[in-house]
């Protein structure tokens, strides 16, 4: 077995830094001495990270980055070199939600969530490879999610995206198996985060039933996403290539692994209870 992954004077980092879970995991990670490369869109998001992870004492820089965009993530190396001089750990955590059946779906926004939470974590590893493969100990960290495990009707988009992330990851750790850079590939459950409220709605949806789907999204999406950061940073520690994040994922995994062609029919009889 392997040795942990000492996470001290690493430097890591992180998409999606300026909120959510890629918040959670910024500051689980420089509670143990890790420093950070924080990038987001969200520029006010990034400096309320910042100020958070300012007692812990490591070094931080936060970096505008849209990760739908090829120059701003080729550029996105460069700029954390000067700042930290290596790089360690990548976590890919920008992501999106876009609510709809495929027919309600256009093909401009089934593009732009694809851009973001597949074709970004893509062009991020692409970017970072090199940096990561010069460290004597590196790892790459893919948010995937439940619905990288299941495939619920009315989340075509998402679910495809998310089965796109879990197997670029898989295929990526064969591949690099036998070099010093471990891949991960994460699927959190419900974690208490905005990206439902967040997410971009198909037109045609009733306001009704975008109303009930919300409400389920509260009830659902209980886990504190500090608590979602700790689960993530300890998987990294114990070099965990699958992690799930919540007991709902692991119930919903192992469901998936036992009726993998009927699960929804399961899950749906489950919810009517």
């Amino acid at each position: 077995m392997s040795a942990p992954m000492s996470l001290k004077d690493r430097v890591a980092v992180i998409t999606g830094a300026g909120s959510g879970i890629g918040r959670a995991t910024a500051m689980s990670l420089a509670r143990r001495g890790c420093h950070l490369a924080l990038a987001d869109i969200d520029e006010a998001g990034l400096a309320e990270t910042l100020a958070r992870g300012a007692p812990s004492g490591v070094r931080m820089s936060r970096h505008r980055l849209d990760v739908a965009s090829r120059e701003a993530v080729a550029a996105l190396p460069a700029a954390v070199m000067d700042v930290h001089g290596r790089v360690d750990l990548l976590v890919n955590n920008a992501g999106v939600a876009l609510g709809g059946s495929f027919d309600q779906v256009s093909e401009a926004d089934f593009d732009w969530l694809m851009e973001i939470n597949f074709h970004g974590v893509v062009r991020m590893t692409r970017a970072f490879l090199p940096l990561l493969k010069a460290s004597d100990d590196a790892r790459i960290v893919n948010l995937s999610s439940v619905y990288g495990i299941i495939a619920p009707p009315g989340q075509c988009a998402y679910a495809a995206s998310k089965f796109a992330v879990r197997g670029f990851s898989n295929a990526l750790r064969h591949e690099l198996a036998g070099t010093r850079v471990g891949v991960s590939v994460v699927h959190p459950g419900g974690v208490a985060t905005a990206i439902a409220r967040n997410a971009r709605i198909a037109p045609g949806i009733p306001a009704d039933v975008l109303r009930e789907r919300l409400a389920l999204a509260d009830r659902l999406l209980r886990m504190p996403p500090e608590k979602a950061g700790e689960i993530i940073v300890s998987g990294v520690e114990r070099r965990r290539a699958r992690i799930l994040v919540g007991r709902d994922a692991a119930i919903i995994a192992l469901i998936e692994r036992l009726a993998p062609v009927s699960y929804w029919r399961v899950l749906s009889f489950g919810r009517r209870l």
